[in-house]
């Protein structure tokens, strides 16, 4: 899961700067096993810094990343959803904007 081809949407193109959405992958990517096929992404600004809220429902994860370095911080929800397609055995992850669901 989340192994396959990654996209995203032109909101997160536009509205996210590269190093949160590739701070997203890798914290999919080092999440522990097994993952949801849908997480999920609090973006918000406290102090100055990005916040990032991961979870997932199933099974439950929560995590909480400060990340002082972004020059430009931002609000926002955005989803990462997983989705497989057996006549092909490939996975295709798609990063969105919670909007754009």
């Amino acid at each position: 899961m989340f192994s396959g081809d990654r996209y995203l949407t032109r909101g997160v193109n536009e509205t996210i700067p590269v190093e949160i959405q590739l701070f997203i992958w890798n914290a999919i990517s080092n999440m522990p096993a097994p993952k949801d096929y849908f997480q999920i992404f609090n973006l918000s600004i406290e102090n100055g810094l990005q916040i990032i809220h991961h979870s997932s429902e199933q099974p439950k994860f929560d995590m909480t990343y400060i990340i002082p370095e972004i020059v430009n911080p931002v609000s926002a929800n955005i989803y990462v959803i997983d989705d497989y397609y057996a006549d092909e055995d490939k996975h295709i992850s798609t990063m969105l904007l919670a909007e754009e669901y």
